[in-house]
Protein backbone atom coordinates (compact mmCIF):
# COMPACT_ATOMS: atom_id res chain seq x y z
CA UNK A 1 0.00 0.00 0.00
CA UNK A 2 2.82 2.53 0.79
CA UNK A 3 4.54 1.51 -2.55
CA UNK A 4 1.53 2.52 -4.37
CA UNK A 5 0.73 5.18 -2.42
CA UNK A 6 4.51 6.62 -3.25
CA UNK A 7 4.23 5.51 -6.82
CA UNK A 8 1.09 7.93 -7.48
CA UNK A 9 2.52 10.59 -5.48
CA UNK A 10 5.57 10.62 -7.15
CA UNK A 11 3.91 10.40 -10.85
CA UNK A 12 1.19 13.46 -9.43
CA UNK A 13 3.58 15.47 -8.28
CA UNK A 14 6.01 14.56 -11.76
CA UNK A 15 3.16 16.06 -13.70
CA UNK A 16 3.11 19.21 -11.52
CA UNK A 17 6.82 19.53 -11.82
CA UNK A 18 6.83 19.26 -15.44
CA UNK A 19 3.92 21.93 -15.71
CA UNK A 20 5.51 24.37 -13.57
CA UNK A 21 8.97 24.44 -15.88
CA UNK A 22 6.45 25.25 -18.83
CA UNK A 23 5.26 28.27 -17.06
CA UNK A 24 8.78 29.39 -15.34
CA UNK A 25 12.22 29.12 -15.87
CA UNK A 26 13.88 31.49 -13.40
CA UNK A 27 17.05 30.46 -11.71
CA UNK A 28 18.50 27.19 -11.96
CA UNK A 29 18.96 23.71 -10.04
CA UNK A 30 18.01 20.17 -11.15
CA UNK A 31 14.09 20.27 -10.05
CA UNK A 32 11.45 22.98 -10.55
CA UNK A 33 10.78 24.45 -6.65
CA UNK A 34 7.57 23.42 -5.08
CA UNK A 35 7.12 24.60 -1.64
CA UNK A 36 6.51 22.90 1.38
CA UNK A 37 3.07 24.30 2.82
CA UNK A 38 3.69 26.05 6.03
CA UNK A 39 1.54 23.83 8.21
CA UNK A 40 3.69 21.22 6.96
CA UNK A 41 6.97 22.67 7.95
CA UNK A 42 5.43 23.28 11.38
CA UNK A 43 4.74 19.50 11.87
CA UNK A 44 8.05 18.56 10.26
CA UNK A 45 9.72 20.32 12.77
CA UNK A 46 7.83 19.59 15.86
CA UNK A 47 8.21 16.28 15.34
CA UNK A 48 11.70 16.01 15.10
CA UNK A 49 11.83 18.42 18.42
CA UNK A 50 14.02 21.00 17.15
CA UNK A 51 15.02 23.31 19.85
CA UNK A 52 17.91 26.10 20.21
CA UNK A 53 20.95 23.87 20.05
CA UNK A 54 20.06 22.00 17.07
CA UNK A 55 21.88 22.34 13.79
CA UNK A 56 18.94 22.08 10.66
CA UNK A 57 20.31 21.36 7.18
CA UNK A 58 17.47 21.69 4.46
CA UNK A 59 18.43 19.86 1.29
CA UNK A 60 16.61 22.05 -1.73
CA UNK A 61 15.79 24.73 0.76
CA UNK A 62 13.77 26.49 -2.26
CA UNK A 63 12.49 29.59 -0.84
CA UNK A 64 14.30 28.97 3.06
CA UNK A 65 10.86 28.65 5.02
CA UNK A 66 11.91 25.37 6.66
CA UNK A 67 15.46 26.65 8.05
CA UNK A 68 13.64 30.23 9.20
CA UNK A 69 11.01 28.38 10.61
CA UNK A 70 13.87 26.60 12.58
CA UNK A 71 15.73 29.60 13.74
CA UNK A 72 12.22 32.32 14.26
CA UNK A 73 10.10 29.54 16.39
CA UNK A 74 12.51 27.14 18.36
CA UNK A 75 16.31 29.41 18.39
CA UNK A 76 17.63 26.95 16.06
CA UNK A 77 20.89 27.51 13.80
CA UNK A 78 20.24 25.92 9.96
CA UNK A 79 21.71 25.61 6.55
CA UNK A 80 19.78 25.68 3.44
CA UNK A 81 21.11 24.09 0.51
CA UNK A 82 20.18 25.13 -2.99
CA UNK A 83 21.00 25.37 -6.87
CA UNK A 84 18.48 28.11 -7.76
CA UNK A 85 20.28 31.29 -7.47
CA UNK A 86 16.69 33.33 -7.67
CA UNK A 87 15.27 31.47 -4.86
CA UNK A 88 18.46 31.80 -2.42
CA UNK A 89 18.48 35.29 -2.74
CA UNK A 90 14.89 34.90 -1.62
CA UNK A 91 15.53 33.08 1.41
CA UNK A 92 18.86 35.41 2.24
CA UNK A 93 15.96 38.38 1.67
CA UNK A 94 13.49 36.34 3.87
CA UNK A 95 16.15 35.53 6.67
CA UNK A 96 17.16 39.29 7.03
CA UNK A 97 13.49 40.51 7.03
CA UNK A 98 12.71 37.98 9.58
CA UNK A 99 15.86 38.72 11.77
CA UNK A 100 17.50 35.54 11.76
CA UNK A 101 19.99 35.93 8.85
CA UNK A 102 23.09 35.17 11.68
CA UNK A 103 21.14 31.88 12.36
CA UNK A 104 20.21 31.07 9.18
CA UNK A 105 22.14 30.72 6.06
CA UNK A 106 21.82 29.63 2.74
CA UNK A 107 24.96 28.65 0.40
CA UNK A 108 24.43 27.42 -3.60
CA UNK A 109 25.51 23.71 -3.71
CA UNK A 110 24.97 20.11 -5.07
CA UNK A 111 22.68 18.81 -1.78
CA UNK A 112 25.01 14.96 -2.65
CA UNK A 113 28.06 17.59 -2.06
CA UNK A 114 26.86 19.18 1.16
CA UNK A 115 28.93 17.78 4.44
CA UNK A 116 26.50 16.42 6.84
CA UNK A 117 28.69 15.96 9.90
CA UNK A 118 27.27 19.81 11.29
CA UNK A 119 23.13 18.90 11.21
CA UNK A 120 21.57 17.19 14.37
CA UNK A 121 18.18 17.55 11.91
CA UNK A 122 17.60 16.87 8.32
CA UNK A 123 14.89 17.87 6.39
CA UNK A 124 13.66 17.20 2.99
CA UNK A 125 11.29 17.51 0.14
CA UNK A 126 12.53 15.40 -2.36
CA UNK A 127 11.31 12.66 -4.80
CA UNK A 128 12.12 8.94 -3.81
CA UNK A 129 15.09 8.33 -5.78
CA UNK A 130 16.67 11.10 -4.31
CA UNK A 131 15.86 10.37 -1.36
CA UNK A 132 17.40 6.88 -1.40
CA UNK A 133 20.20 8.07 -2.73
CA UNK A 134 21.12 10.27 0.25
CA UNK A 135 19.84 7.24 2.63
CA UNK A 136 23.45 5.76 2.92
CA UNK A 137 25.43 8.97 3.77
CA UNK A 138 22.05 9.61 6.27
CA UNK A 139 22.51 6.61 7.79
CA UNK A 140 26.44 6.94 8.21
CA UNK A 141 25.96 10.05 10.55
CA UNK A 142 26.16 10.40 14.26
CA UNK A 143 23.25 8.11 15.76
CA UNK A 144 20.54 10.10 16.85
CA UNK A 145 20.60 12.18 14.17
CA UNK A 146 16.99 13.24 13.36
CA UNK A 147 16.22 13.06 9.50
CA UNK A 148 12.21 14.09 8.37
CA UNK A 149 10.62 14.43 5.15
CA UNK A 150 7.56 15.73 3.47
CA UNK A 151 5.63 13.56 0.95
CA UNK A 152 7.98 10.76 0.36
CA UNK A 153 9.95 8.38 2.47
CA UNK A 154 13.58 6.40 2.47
CA UNK A 155 12.22 3.00 0.57
CA UNK A 156 12.98 0.27 2.64
CA UNK A 157 14.01 2.38 5.76
CA UNK A 158 10.42 2.27 7.45
CA UNK A 159 10.25 5.58 9.29
CA UNK A 160 9.99 5.61 13.31
CA UNK A 161 6.79 7.99 13.12
CA UNK A 162 4.66 9.35 10.41
CA UNK A 163 1.62 11.47 10.14
CA UNK A 164 -0.92 12.73 7.54
CA UNK A 165 -2.02 16.37 7.70
CA UNK A 166 -4.88 17.93 5.86
CA UNK A 167 -3.85 20.57 3.50
CA UNK A 168 -6.73 22.28 1.76
CA UNK A 169 -4.01 24.49 -0.37
CA UNK A 170 -1.76 21.93 -1.49
CA UNK A 171 -2.17 21.19 -5.30
CA UNK A 172 0.53 18.89 -5.91
CA UNK A 173 1.25 15.71 -5.10
CA UNK A 174 -1.71 14.24 -3.19
CA UNK A 175 -3.50 17.45 -3.52
CA UNK A 176 -5.05 18.28 0.22
CA UNK A 177 -2.65 15.95 1.95
CA UNK A 178 0.53 16.13 3.37
CA UNK A 179 2.86 12.78 4.58
CA UNK A 180 5.37 13.61 7.27
CA UNK A 181 7.85 11.15 7.84
CA UNK A 182 10.27 10.91 10.77
CA UNK A 183 13.82 8.63 11.72
CA UNK A 184 16.31 8.83 13.76
CA UNK A 185 19.40 7.59 12.69
CA UNK A 186 20.36 4.02 14.60
CA UNK A 187 23.52 2.79 16.01
CA UNK A 188 25.04 -0.48 14.10
CA UNK A 189 25.46 -3.08 16.98
CA UNK A 190 25.12 -5.98 14.01
CA UNK A 191 27.34 -8.21 15.43
CA UNK A 192 28.71 -10.94 18.00
CA UNK A 193 28.82 -8.93 21.73
CA UNK A 194 29.62 -10.31 24.91
CA UNK A 195 28.66 -9.62 28.31
CA UNK A 196 29.48 -11.31 32.01
CA UNK A 197 26.56 -11.07 34.28
CA UNK A 198 26.86 -12.35 38.08
CA UNK A 199 23.28 -14.08 38.65
CA UNK A 200 22.49 -17.02 41.08
CA UNK A 201 25.43 -15.99 42.72
CA UNK A 202 28.10 -16.97 39.74
CA UNK A 203 29.22 -15.06 36.49
CA UNK A 204 27.47 -15.85 33.72
CA UNK A 205 28.28 -15.56 29.99
CA UNK A 206 25.57 -14.01 28.01
CA UNK A 207 26.24 -13.63 24.20
CA UNK A 208 24.18 -11.78 21.83
CA UNK A 209 23.91 -12.47 18.31
CA UNK A 210 22.65 -9.26 16.71
CA UNK A 211 21.12 -9.18 13.41
CA UNK A 212 19.73 -5.20 12.09
CA UNK A 213 17.99 -4.01 9.12
CA UNK A 214 18.16 -0.20 9.72
CA UNK A 215 16.82 0.48 13.29
CA UNK A 216 14.72 -3.06 13.55
CA UNK A 217 17.16 -5.77 15.39
CA UNK A 218 16.56 -9.46 15.87
CA UNK A 219 18.73 -12.48 16.46
CA UNK A 220 19.83 -14.35 19.43
CA UNK A 221 21.05 -15.11 22.46
CA UNK A 222 23.28 -18.07 24.26
CA UNK A 223 23.36 -18.18 27.66
CA UNK A 224 25.02 -21.68 29.14
CA UNK A 225 25.40 -23.71 26.24
CA UNK A 226 21.23 -22.32 25.48
CA UNK A 227 19.73 -20.48 22.53
CA UNK A 228 16.93 -18.21 22.72
CA UNK A 229 15.45 -16.08 20.06
CA UNK A 230 15.65 -12.50 20.77
CA UNK A 231 12.50 -10.55 19.63
CA UNK A 232 12.79 -7.91 17.40
CA UNK A 233 13.50 -4.19 19.28
CA UNK A 234 14.20 -0.67 17.89
CA UNK A 235 17.36 0.86 18.73
CA UNK A 236 16.34 4.65 19.04
CA UNK A 237 19.45 6.29 18.28
CA UNK A 238 22.07 5.47 20.40
CA UNK A 239 19.35 3.71 23.00
CA UNK A 240 18.86 0.09 23.12
CA UNK A 241 15.87 -1.81 25.11
CA UNK A 242 14.74 -4.96 24.91
CA UNK A 243 13.20 -7.65 27.51
CA UNK A 244 13.95 -11.89 26.64
CA UNK A 245 12.74 -14.98 28.48
CA UNK A 246 16.79 -16.22 29.23
CA UNK A 247 17.83 -19.16 29.95
CA UNK A 248 18.74 -19.68 33.76
CA UNK A 249 18.78 -23.26 35.26
CA UNK A 250 16.13 -25.67 33.98
CA UNK A 251 13.77 -22.77 33.72
CA UNK A 252 13.52 -19.04 31.59
CA UNK A 253 13.67 -15.58 33.54
CA UNK A 254 12.58 -12.47 32.07
CA UNK A 255 15.44 -10.20 31.05
CA UNK A 256 14.88 -6.68 30.64
CA UNK A 257 17.70 -4.32 29.13
CA UNK A 258 18.87 -1.22 28.85
CA UNK A 259 21.92 0.62 27.52
CA UNK A 260 23.18 3.29 25.60
CA UNK A 261 25.50 2.26 22.53
CA UNK A 262 29.58 3.57 22.57
CA UNK A 263 31.32 2.49 19.89
CA UNK A 264 32.64 -0.96 20.92
CA UNK A 265 30.93 -1.21 24.19
CA UNK A 266 27.24 -1.36 25.38
CA UNK A 267 26.46 0.19 28.59
CA UNK A 268 23.48 0.00 31.35
CA UNK A 269 21.28 -2.23 33.07
CA UNK A 270 19.40 -4.96 33.29
CA UNK A 271 16.59 -6.26 35.36
CA UNK A 272 16.56 -9.80 35.90
CA UNK A 273 13.37 -11.71 36.96
CA UNK A 274 10.08 -9.99 38.82
CA UNK A 275 10.76 -7.49 41.70
CA UNK A 276 14.17 -6.92 40.98
CA UNK A 277 16.93 -4.42 41.17
CA UNK A 278 18.49 -3.57 38.14
CA UNK A 279 22.17 -4.22 38.02
CA UNK A 280 24.95 -3.25 35.89
CA UNK A 281 25.25 -4.58 32.21
CA UNK A 282 27.78 -4.12 29.77
CA UNK A 283 28.10 -5.73 26.79
CA UNK A 284 31.54 -5.59 24.71
CA UNK A 285 32.21 -6.48 20.47
CA UNK A 286 33.85 -9.75 19.90
CA UNK A 287 32.80 -9.70 16.04
CA UNK A 288 31.24 -6.97 14.12
CA UNK A 289 28.23 -7.45 11.48
CA UNK A 290 26.68 -5.30 8.65
CA UNK A 291 23.74 -3.10 8.93
CA UNK A 292 21.40 -4.14 6.10
CA UNK A 293 19.89 -1.71 3.69
CA UNK A 294 17.77 -3.84 1.33
CA UNK A 295 15.93 -6.97 1.08
CA UNK A 296 18.47 -8.78 -1.32
CA UNK A 297 20.93 -8.03 2.02
CA UNK A 298 18.39 -10.24 4.24
CA UNK A 299 18.17 -12.77 1.70
CA UNK A 300 21.90 -13.17 1.05
CA UNK A 301 22.15 -13.38 4.98
CA UNK A 302 19.66 -16.22 5.10
CA UNK A 303 21.56 -17.99 3.06
CA UNK A 304 24.58 -18.00 4.65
Amino acid sequence: MRIAKRLLLTAALAAAVFSAAARAQEGRGDVVYVPTPQVAVDEMLKMAKVAANDFVIDLGSGDGRIVITAAKKFGARGLGVDLDTVLLKRARDAAKREGVADRAQFIEQNLFETDLSRATVITTYLLPDMNEKLRPRILALKPGTRLVAHDYDMGEWQPDEEKTLNVPEKTVGDPGKSYVFFWVVPAVIAGLWVSLLYVVGRGVIYEFDFDQSFQRVSGDLRVDGKNARLPIFNVRGDRVSFEIDAPQGTGLVKHRFQGQVKQDTIEGTVTVGTGQKPIKWTARLKKRGELRMSALDAAESASR
